[in-house]
């Protein structure tokens, strides 16, 4: 009898029922298997459908043409065929037997020719139930079931087997954490501790993605923790183990590593918000000084907004997420320093160096706070509040997201009969300079400005501004 919560698999409207056909009639064994299973039985939504086959890839790709609006064979080497039907994804696997050699980042795939042996080569028991199609009977040698049910992640093969088979396992083992809420099993975690210098043959593009995903996750803080514990970390992202530092040595408050994920816990999934809250506190073991009033971490910002763009661009983000996420470690101490009040020139330049960013560092900003104190926390969300009261009454009155000088650096160009340069660049950042401490100011204005800078720079005096005459 099918689970009920299986039942929907069996509809006309989904792949399962529909390739199934096409792979009988040709011959082939199909099975669902992976994610799709796991979700199908924690009752988690399942977007695409992942399968395995015994039919060989370039016989996969065929089979697909019959049914697919458009197929992919770019993972065809790896034994993978992707198709996309109605706007939904699937992906089929020859059953594969596959290991990494010593000196190399890529997987040496044999294919196999039964499901036992397919389903003994995945990352974890949970993801390594395949379903009979059409029947649905399940096909679990590695009691996937029960560690399902136990929520429990646990290798297939002895844990030294699967992570040697890939070794991005490892660090799968503490996203699926995150992703699942599922407690990694003690034998597998012990392998990693020992075996974590293999994650150096894989790629920076397949950390960086298990990463994201981890990151991703609801609340990712426990399993970041055992990342580090594991000392996985290290291999990948040395500067977060180097955070477990005490910021005082004196009054023993909590370390800055135990902040870092506390921060992360409390920010939106959002991946340039969690990247930023992650390495935001980055620069402090190299900033770090004691003096008569305790440890300061003078600069950290900058220092730390220099090593997070540094860290992300070898993990190959992509360079508009790294310089985000290193603009917003740099700005992150900002509302900090105006504890007396924001005044409306302060207002302004917040609101013009966060840019797009605002909304991003307003709730970084808010994150940071995790003292366990409620007045010194109230206090700080109070500034936090007061800030965004601010930049609302202001933009009000004057638009602030568009906040630039009222001439152009055509109209300077023109005016002071200079072509394109630095200098042009001088006179709008002085001119933006006032449109900041005063608000918006007329044209005459900044013509007038543009004129004594001509006459300070020795350049020919350009006369009186466009419309307007000499007193």
């Amino acid at each position: 009898m099918i689970p009920e919560r299986l039942e929907f698999l069996q509809s006309p409207d989904l792949p399962p029922a529909q390739l199934i056909e096409l792979f009988s009639d040709a011959g082939e064994q199909l099975y669902l298997v992976g994610g799709s299973v796991r979700d199908a039985f924690l009752e988690r939504p399942v977007e695409d459908f992942d399968f395995a086959t015994s039919a060989r890839p370039e016989r996969v790709a065929h089979i697909l043409e019959r049914w697919a609006d458009v197929v992919y064979e770019v993972g065809a080497a790896f034994g993978t065929i992707a198709a996309r039907k109605d706007g939904r994804t699937v992906e089929i696997t020859t059953f594969r037997d596959e290991v990494y050699r010593d000196d190399t980042r890529k997987p040496q795939v044999t294919f196999s020719d039964d499901i036992e042996t397919d389903l003994s080569r995945r990352d974890f028991t949970a993801n390594a139930i395949a379903l009979t199609l059409p029947s649905l009977d399940a096909v679990d040698p590695y009691d996937g079931l029960v560690d399902l049910a136990a929520r429990t992640l646990r290798t297939p093969l002895h844990p030294e087997v699967s992570f040697g088979d890939d070794p991005l396992r490892m660090l799968r083992l503490f996203r699926f954490q995150a992703t699942l809420g599922f407690d990694p099993d003690s034998t597998a975690v012990a392998a990693v501790e020992a075996m974590g210098q293999r994650l150096e043959i894989v790629s920076a593009e397949r950390i960086r993605d298990e990463l994201t995903k981890l990151l991703l996750a609801p609340a990712p803080g426990d399993a970041l923790r055992s990342l580090v514990a594991s000392g996985l970390a290290e291999r990948f992202i040395p500067e977060l183990p180097g955070l477990a530092m005490e910021q005082d040595p004196n009054q023993r408050h909590k370390d800055v590593l135990e902040h870092t994920f506390a921060v992360v816990d409390k920010t939106t999934p959002d991946l340039v918000l969690r990247l930023a809250a992650l390495l935001h506190d980055v620069g402090k073991p190299d900033t770090r000084e004691f003096g008569p009033d305790g440890v300061s971490f003078h600069h950290h910002e900058v220092v730390g907004a220099r090593m997070a763009r540094k860290r992300l661009r070898a993990l190959r983000y992509p360079k508009e997420v790294v310089e985000d996420v290193a603009e917003l470690v740099h700005l992150h101490l900002r509302p900090h320093t105006l504890k007396l009040g924001w005044s409306d020139s302060a207002v302004r330049r917040y609101v013009r160096d966060a840019g797009a960013l605002l909304g991003r560092l307003n709730e970084l900003v808010r994150s940071d706070v995790t003292t366990a104190s409620p007045r010194r926390e109230g206090a700080i969300q109070r500034r936090i509040d007061e800030l965004e009261e601010r930049i609302a009454e202001l933009s009000e009155r004057e638009e602030l997201d568009r906040m630039r000088p009222p001439i152009d650096g055509h109209q300077v160009m023109d005016y002071l009969g200079i072509g394109p340069g630095p200098r042009v660049g001088e006179v709008l950042e002085l001119l933006l300079e006032r449109r900041i401490e005063e608000g918006p100011y007329p044209p005459a204005a900044a013509y007038a400005m543009a004129r004594e800078w001509a006459i300070e720079a020795g350049l020919p005096d350009p006369g009186p501004p466009p419309g307007t005459e000499e007193e």
